[in-house]
């Protein structure tokens, strides 16, 4: 078997576990009805499609127009859930990074969830913590959709941006990834709302529809 890259680089929410239904989409709904309890609610879709973009940072700062204050509160809030709650992984996810590892791929993840909860969901499922972590604890800068995740971990393991692939299901990590000229599969797996089917597979060097479709990319016989 041979790798097609030597790199992963991994999203996490809906990309490698099922989290937002269950995690993110309810804590936001709660921390909005402390806060904003007039406020008419949003929608699962709404709250997909403002993650997607502007991104999940300028929904709260942008969008919903958080004070610092506010802005903590809505972490508790997420935090609570996040440490109840061990999401799954989307069937055939696991099997196929724990058989790039084994062949001698580097597995990363660059996400907004945080890097403890990262490392406790791979070790739990997978068996193993991923090479490297950059989550929603680094300052803004350093986060997803800023290249420098992707340009750290090309330079921490002596990469060329031919040898990554990133995989997310949404257009910060796409963003992320073109602006550090690295390969870009859309996880297209977690998503029903059309609009964003047809921009992630119109804009993505990949748009895979399964986990089947990213094992048979990844790892070739």
């Amino acid at each position: 078997m041979t790798l097609k890259y030597k790199c992963l680089i991994l999203d996490h929410d809906d990309t490698g576990v099922k989290s937002t239904p269950d995690i993110h989409y309810p804590s936001f709904v709660e921390a909005l009805i402390d806060l904003r309890p007039n406020d008419k609610p949003i929608t699962l879709e709404d709250f997909v499609r403002y993650c997607f973009n502007p991104g999940f940072s300028s929904l709260c700062k942008d969008i919903m127009k958080f004070t610092e204050e506010e802005q903590k509160h809505q972490q508790v809030v997420w935090k609570r859930y996040t440490e109840s709650i061990v999401p799954d992984f989307y069937e055939l996810f696991v099997e196929t990074i724990q058989e790039f590892k084994q062949q001698g791929g580097i597995v990363t993840v660059v996400s907004h969830s945080e890097r403890n909860r990262i490392e406790r969901d791979y070790s739990i499922h997978c068996g193993f913590v991923p090479n490297a972590i950059f989550g929603w604890e680094l300052p803004e800068h350093q986060r997803k959709p800023h290249p420098y995740p992707i340009k750290e971990i090309l330079r921490r393991f002596n990469l060329q941006e031919t040898e990554a692939l990133m995989l997310d299901d949404l257009k910060p990590g796409l963003d992320m990834a073109r602006n550090s000229n690295v390969d870009f599969a859309a996880a297209g797996w977690s998503h029903s709302i059309p609009e964003i089917k047809e921009q992630m597979k119109r804009e993505s060097k990949y748009y895979l529809e399964t986990t089947e479709q990213f094992n048979r990319l990844i790892l070739c016989e």
